[in-house]
């Protein structure tokens, strides 16, 4: 099933796939680069196969809320697909894709939009309106620490 928001948001860089799995795949780095989580408390040692769970936090201290994001599907390489929950105000259904560039880097693509909760009552094309800074800012920081590894680095 893919997401069919009004706003998608695309990123550019030179890491290569693999460095951008690196950190989609390490689940103890997802507050590094998701806008709003504040820390990660727990990680399945299972992550990211589909029902994993990281249990998170977000919003800033000292008024976090403890919540978590549970993986829907994998296409290790290719798509990851994410329940992120952040009650009280809902919870989102998150479509991460890769796809290798003709330099050897590689192409994110992030779509997402609410699936369940209060913020359901905002109309869709305002969420989406609203989601476009933050997703750049997410696809921004994915990729900053993609290019600080390397292939070769664990």
């Amino acid at each position: 099933m893919t997401l069919t928001p009004t706003a998608t948001v695309e990123l550019h860089t030179p890491a290569s796939i693999a460095a951008v799995w690196d950190i989609l795949g390490n689940g103890w780095i997802y507050a590094g680069w998701v806008v709003g989580a504040s820390r990660v408390r727990a990680v399945d040692p299972h992550w990211p196969d589909p029902g994993a769970r990281l249990l998170h936090s977000f919003g800033p201290w000292p008024l976090v809320i403890n919540d978590h994001t549970e993986v829907l599907e994998v296409l290790t390489g290719r798509r990851l697909r994410l329940k992120a929950r952040g009650w009280p105000t809902g919870e989102a259904t998150v479509e991460i894709t890769t796809e290798p560039s003709a330099d050897g880097g590689t192409d994110i693509t992030i779509e997402e939009d609410v699936s369940a909760g209060p913020a359901l009552l905002v109309p869709k094309a305002i969420r989406q309106t609203m989601g476009v800074p933050r997703h750049r800012e997410m696809l921004r920081r994915l990729a900053l620490l993609a290019e600080g590894r390397t292939d070769t680095d664990s």
